[in-house]
């Protein structure tokens, strides 16, 4: 336990961020930090199912996925941040089926400025190069 005067990691915000993020508890979401790369994890669960017929994970709780995905990079990399980015625009891309297994997304930020980020982001399955689904997105980081 930290006591008040011990200052909590980057990284430690950032699983705190996704602890205290309703959405992202129910999706069962965690975070693997090393550094200031971040690879989160949605683990399989029926509930995130769309289509029962085909076992596909519903797109939204994958775009969902990588919008928190996104929003936690940023926050992570971004030290003045005292809160998650708030979305701009997101351009989400579904390239293949989710199946029913666990489900892996990073970000990558390609441009950072004083007001609002670029972000690119990808979710796999079982190979990193054959992404599920990708998401263009712009966040804002400075203002009210």
């Amino acid at each position: 336990m930290k006591d008040e005067n011990t200052k909590l990691s980057r990284a430690d915000e950032v699983r705190a961020f996704i602890a205290r993020t309703p959405l992202a508890q129910e999706m069962g979401l965690r975070c693997e930090v090393m550094g200031d790369e971040m690879t989160m994890v949605m683990p399989y669960q029926d509930k995130l199912i769309g289509n029962f017929m085909i076992k596909a994970i519903h797109g939204g709780a994958i775009g969902a996925f990588l919008e928190l995905t996104s929003q936690a990079q940023v926050f992570l990399v971004t030290e003045h941040l005292a809160r998650p980015p708030r979305p701009i625009n997101l351009t989400i891309d579904y390239l293949r089926q989710g199946h029913a297994k666990d489900l892996y997304a990073r970000a990558e930020i390609t441009k950072m400025g004083r007001r609002m980020c670029s972000v690119r982001a990808e979710a796999w399955q079982d190979e990193r190069e054959k992404p599920v689904t990708t998401l263009m997105a712009h966040f804002m980081v400075a203002g009210d």
